[in-house]
């Protein structure tokens, strides 16, 4: 990459970790990147984001005014739940249904954990209050609206020193009239409180997810909304006149005006960002048809996100859990955090990465994660008060990182803390010396890594050996060959910035607004007027949006699909509804079959299907970065060549050192070897070989 100042027009994604916080800069009209990175300020993360941005105009020498467009991935919301920091928060619901928070589901994470106790529920009893109002099933009104009723419960909360109120009433799916009358009654009650609605939310049956998703909604707008417009002010200030967008949860963007109201859409918005980022670079590769099917491993400071991404596009979920550390994001185990029923990228999150705490548990066992060092005080070898081991301390301390080259010299560590802190609280407890002690650290936090590889391949019904891993995050690289070879898995598929493939996936995805109308017929009873009604209104809301946001209509596809599953059936498959409208349900049943056929192994055309949910996904298309192609070498990579390191790979060997900024396309390096960078170190053991792509990913082949 060339030294010179960025003139032209650039688009900026940074990403907030748990660790640290990734810009990543790419030139609208060469394609070239550049990255920056640097540490999170957990107390205000927003201190972070603007560190990054000031290094990369300086660095760089960027014009903010040239910036174009600025994309948000952050943890903020995540966070807010997870740490009980959400606002104090008050519910109106149903008369007979204010205990809905407490029953929460009846099932268990293990079923014979008899001491299991539930999440506390995000709005106290006290502050959930029922009102005389009720909608029936099909829409209509059984019980009027108490209007009295509402305004006193509203009274009686703010004394109560809410800070937000949910809406949820029964059925407010079908119709939202009592929730949009009780709303407008609240604010003229208590001007300037946030009144969130569950049928703007969620306007999807099933009572108590749909009330939960509100109520996390509600928790967070007070704290999320400031958090958003106090960075838009920053960004203004700074001279950027691009606004601000953020990366959902779904794994699209949106304006920040959006985000301030639905902060719910933000709660996976870093993790899905890795997994965008995963499938673009493996689609910019010279053959992306060898890459059409591909595990994304994104290893950060905190956490460890594994998701599946089949012919370019990851999974999608409709429903997940927000507020227990370590909990798998696709409800693997209901009933250990709060439901959220919006889009989801399907993914599983564990507390396992970098800054990863090393401990004896009170059984005598080594355990890793889930508590980490952060990034204050982080890990014992950055010398800023942490005294615990972590993953980064046994990774140094078994040579594999560089004490002088840590984020490419910016951030010095000392292995003499790592070696006290591992032997101090690994090894001398367990009886080991200090390589034995680092490995053990390294062996279980890849255990866990695997497990989580395995939970969404192989307990789907997925054979992993027929994927490509790719990992990213700053320590992703170093774990992935042998995290591949405890899989089957052949290849690996490294990014050109790994450390910073969050920040990437940021700038390569586009804007989009998900909306969804629950129905729940027959679909043999359903007309085609009224789908096309309700597909026809969420679809011209999604184009006002997009216009809004200033995209090109000849840039916007709005996606239609039916949910459809047999009468008795509990939850339904996604199936496209098809702009040709000729033969339409017999169309949408067919597929419906076909796809039961293939997820489940069977199907019943005989039976009778039901349309529970019509979706609509408008999507704002967006340029997307260009890799920039390298020069092709000889295939020798003598020039990267910098120098050689004792590296333990179960075995302490003599092992060569390369700087992959100097590589070529077409090297090959045969391991051992260790490949540097400033946002990562590239862990090759022996018997595999990593050849350098033209678009700058390494490919890492396993021997079998």
């Amino acid at each position: 990459m060339s030294t010179g100042g960025m003139a032209s027009t650039v688009r900026i994604g940074v990403d907030i970790g748990g660790t640290f916080t990734d810009v990543v800069v790419v030139d609208q009209t060469t394609g070239e990147v550049r990255v920056a990175k640097v540490p999170t300020v957990p107390a205000d993360p927003s201190e972070g984001f603007m560190d990054g941005l000031e290094q990369a105009f300086r660095n760089f020498g960027i014009d903010p005014g040239a910036v174009a467009f600025t994309v948000h991935g952050t943890t903020v919301a995540t966070n807010t739940i997870i740490q009980g920091k959400g606002a104090r928060a008050g519910l109106i619901t149903s008369a007979g249904f204010s205990d809905v928070l407490e029953i929460a589901y009846q099932t268990r994470p293990t079923l014979y954990e008899i001491n299991y106790e539930k999440p506390a529920p995000l709005i106290a009893r006290n502050l959930s209050i029922g009102v005389k109002e009720r909608i029936g099933p099909d829409g209509e009104v059984v019980v009027p609206l108490d209007e009295a009723d509402v305004a006193a419960a509203a009274l009686r909360l703010r004394a109560a020193g809410v800070e937000a109120i949910a809406i949820a009433f029964l059925h407010a799916y079908r119709d939202p009239t009592h929730e949009r009358r009780a709303a407008s009654i609240i604010r003229e009650a208590c001007p300037g409180l946030p009144v969130i609605l569950s049928s703007d939310v969620c306007p999807e049956y099933r009572e108590y997810p749909r009330t939960s998703t509100t109520v996390v909604n509600a928790v967070l707008v007070p704290r999320v909304g400031p958090y958003i417009a106090r960075l838009e002010e920053r960004l203004a200030a700074a001279g950027l006149r691009c606004g601000l967008h953020l990366m959902t949860s779904s794994g699209g963007i949106t304006a920040s005006n959006v985000a301030q109201q639905f902060p719910v859409h933000l709660v996976e918005s870093g993790p899905a960002a890795g997994v965008i980022g995963a499938a673009f670079v493996a689609q910019m590769t010279s053959n992306p048809q060898d890459f059409g099917r591909v595990l994304s491993l994104d290893i950060g400071g905190t956490t460890a996100k594994a998701a599946l991404v089949d012919g370019g596009k990851p999974a999608l979920a409709d429903e997940f859990e927000v507020g227990a550390a370590a909990v798998p994001t696709t409800t693997a185990s209901r009933g250990q955090g709060y439901p959220v029923k919006t889009p989801v990228i399907s993914l599983i999150e564990i507390g396992a990465g970098g800054g990863s705490i090393a401990q004896i548990d009170p059984g005598g066992a080594l355990t890793v994660g889930p508590e980490s060092a952060g990034a204050d005080p982080g890990p014992a070898c950055y010398g800023k008060g942490g005294d615990r081991p972590t993953v980064t301390d046994a990774n140094l301390v078994l040579g594999r990182l560089n004490p002088d080259y840590f984020l490419g010299g910016a951030l010095q560590v000392d292995r003499a803390r790592a070696e006290a802190a591992l032997m101090r609280d690994v090894g001398r407890p367990l009886g080991l010396d200090l390589l034995a002690a680092a490995r053990a650290v390294i062996d279980i936090a890849n255990a866990k890594m695997v497990a989580a590889l395995q939970f969404i391949s192989i307990q789907r019904g997925l054979d992993p050996r027929e994927y490509t891993l790719v990992p990213s995050g700053g320590a992703g690289p170093m774990h992935a060959v042998a995290i591949a070879a405890a899989l089957g898995v052949r290849s690996v598929l490294v990014p050109p910035t790994p450390g910073l493939n969050s920040a990437l996936g940021l700038l390569a995805t586009d804007v989009k607004h998900d909306f969804v109308r629950t129905q729940f017929t027959p679909t043999r009873k359903c007309t085609l007027e009224r789908i096309e009604a309700v597909l026809g209104e969420m679809g011209a809301t999604g184009r006002r949006l997009l216009e809004a946001e200033r995209v090109d209509p000849a840039r916007v596809e709005v996606i239609e699909e039916a949910e459809l599953c047999y009468v008795g059936q509990s939850y339904p498959l996604r199936i496209r509804v098809p702009a040709d409208r000729r033969d339409v349900f017999d169309r949408i049943e067919a597929e419906f079959h076909r796809l039961h056929r293939e997820l489940y192994g069977f199907a019943s055309p005989s039976e009778a299907t039901m349309i529970v949910n019509l979706r609509v996904t408008a999507i704002g298309k967006v340029d997307r970065p260009r890799l920039r192609a390298l020069v092709r070498g000889d295939g020798d990579p003598g020039q990267a060549l910098k120098g050689r390191r004792r590296v333990d790979f179960g075995g302490v060997v003599d092992c060569p050192l390369y700087e992959r900024a100097r590589l070529d396309a077409g090297d090959r390096i045969a391991g051992p070897a260790i490949i540097e960078q400033m946002d990562t170190t590239i862990v090759l053991p022996p018997a595999a070989v990593a050849a350098v792509d033209v678009s700058g990913c390494l490919i890492i082949t396993l021997a079998s």
